[in-house]
């Protein structure tokens, strides 16, 4: 019999929104172009394919789940640079497991974070409001009760920690946090972090950081990262300034090699060898000849430095056609706007009936908080992932019809 909880993944926001705009015929006398989805449309570099097919001759060869020796050691050499980390903070032997994207690792993650109870109740897994929705279907997956946290304007985007309850603390196993954030563009500072962790030390649950998004960033100074505050905090109770956390990144969005389906989870020796052991039951690793690439992708930057200006340049022309909207905010990071335009679902329909533009109403990525209301009613996702031109033509098309 299928498991109870699958009947809780119907509600998909792309389901809701093809529902939505069923009815509406799309301007025809203009190409329609796709801003819903954040699909990464820039190419990878070059090196990546040639590196891909040097080695095809280890296609015939079952991929170790825990990644090569020089995975591991690129991901590390990377971690070391991009966080200024010190020498021994990350072990690539103990601490390192490569995942099929973070939309794999994400979920496997709450496989082992949570338990039939916490404390003698029912586990919860704590997570931002909007919401990425591997989030939920994880928790739901596992057993635990999703408690999301609003993360709006007022409060900066980002959960007000100070506002969960002491008794859902109790409770929870797993606290999934992104950052910079999907789909609002915000980044938590560093002391957020660890106060987040903190809690997690506390209430011993698994801080989870989704930071998928951490090189797409447009100010001077790069987003900080759990490991950071792992650092900044010491060592937890089991003598590693990791424990109760757990970080995971992508090739999808830095590389722009989303069909790779590489990434990694860096953490405590505990949690990456449990993650390993589990993976090694229910998931394929990925192939030597994508990790042999993986690993020079994660070793050179020049390309990475290259997508974040291409990502630049959509969101200066995002400002162009659309910043003197009242409800437009620029974000710090990511590839999404958060719009306000009042109301997301009347909104989304109008772009595809008279611009053929298809956006996210942003109430389908947000769950109803307990008065009824939706704090994403008003706004809709942008993915800004086309290439320049076509970035350009759809965002003079959406101010025509939105001002």
């Amino acid at each position: 019999m299928l498991n109870d909880q699958l009947g809780l993944l119907n509600d998909h926001p792309f389901t809701r929104l093809a529902e939505l705009i069923a009815d509406v015929t799309p301007k025809a006398n203009i190409p329609p172009i796709a801003m819903s989805v954040g699909d990464p449309q820039d190419q990878p570099p070059a090196f990546a394919a040639e590196i891909v097919a040097a080695n095809a001759d280890k296609w015939n060869s079952y991929p170790p789940i825990a990644g090569t020796p020089e995975l591991r050691g690129a991901i590390k050499n990377w971690l070391d640079r991009r966080y200024g980390l010190a020498p021994g903070i990350v072990d690539p032997e103990t601490q390192i497991a490569p995942v099929a994207g973070t939309r794999e690792g994400l979920f496997v993650i709450a496989l082992l974070a949570v338990s039939r109870t916490k404390n003698g109740e029912a586990p919860i897994a704590l997570m931002p409001n909007p919401f990425y929705q591997i989030y939920f279907a994880a928790a739901a997956m596992a057993g635990a009760k999703p408690v999301y946290l609003t993360a709006s304007e007022k409060t900066g985007f980002m959960p007000d920690l100070d506002a969960i309850p002491a008794e859902t603390l109790r409770r929870t196993a797993i606290f999934y946090l992104c950052s910079p954030g999907n789909p609002q563009g915000a980044v938590a500072p560093l002391e957020y972090m660890k106060k987040a962790l903190r809690l997690a030390r506390e209430h011993d649950f698994l801080l989870v950081m989704d930071e998928c998004y951490a090189e797409l960033y447009y100010g001077a100074v790069p987003p900080p990262g759990g490991l950071q505050a792992g650092v900044a905090l010491g060592p937890g109770k089991n003598g590693h300034v990791l424990d109760n956390l757990v970080c995971f990144h992508t090739l999808s969005k830095r590389s722009s090699a989303a069909g790779m389906r590489s990434g990694f989870g860096v953490g405590a020796p505990d949690t990456i060898k449990a993650l390993n052991r589990l993976r090694n039951f229910s998931c394929a690793g990925t192939p030597l000849p994508l990790q042999a690439a993986s690993a020079a992708l994660w070793n050179e930057e020049s390309h990475a430095q290259a997508t974040r200006a291409a990502y630049a340049r959509r969101f200066e022309a995002a400002k162009r056609h659309l910043g003197a909207l009242p409800g437009f905010r620029a974000p710090e990071a990511g590839m999404f706007l958060w719009l306000d335009v009042g109301d997301g679902e009347e909104a989304t329909r109008k772009l595809w009936r008279e611009a053929a533009i298809k956006v996210l109403p942003g109430a389908y990525l947000t769950k109803p908080e307990p008065d009824g209301s939706n704090t994403g009613r008003r706004y809709i996702r942008v993915a800004l992932v086309q290439p320049i031109d076509v970035c350009d033509a759809a965002l003079a098309r959406m101010a025509q019809v939105l001002r």
